[in-house]
């Protein structure tokens, strides 16, 4: 698997609208799923920086992220595509972004993805809660600056 990062092109927009609402159903199996819709995709992600992930022509993952607060808001993998690198490739690319920290809020029950970003740097300062559950709020620091 060879993953390529890009931004975000409108030709994207309705394979990203059916990733997002796939991969929360899934990932957030506690919450309603058939309160998601495909417009939540354009919700989310208004006035956001997209990063896609492609690999060959296949579209695998996006993360958004609001720039002004260097703040990771989503990232989500095609579920077939999981464990193959990408969501660390969009993660690394969010992270190229960012000044010189960064931040996000993952639920506290999506125990994978907390998984994930402890085991990328991030680090869990605080706790919160949000309409969907509780949620942790993490930090990383760019140590190279």
């Amino acid at each position: 698997m060879s993953i390529k990062i890009r931004q975000y092109q409108e030709s994207d927009r309705p394979f990203l609208r059916t990733l997002y609402l796939a991969s929360r159903q899934e990932a957030f199996s506690w919450l309603d799923g058939e309160q998601f819709r495909l417009e939540d995709f354009d919700r989310s992600t208004l006035g956001e920086t997209i990063l896609v992930a492609i690999d060959g022509d296949r579209h695998v993952g996006f993360a958004s992220i609001f720039m002004q607060e260097s703040f990771l808001h989503n990232l989500f993998v095609d579920p077939q595509a999981q464990h193959l690198g990408a969501g660390k490739a969009l993660l690394q690319a969010a992270q190229a972004l960012f000044t010189s920290h960064g931040s996000l809020k993952c639920l506290a029950k999506n125990q994978r993805a907390l998984a994930f970003y402890q085991k990328q740097g991030w680090v869990a300062i605080a706790t919160g809660r949000s309409n969907d559950g509780d949620y942790v709020l993490m930090h990383w620091h760019n140590e190279k600056l």
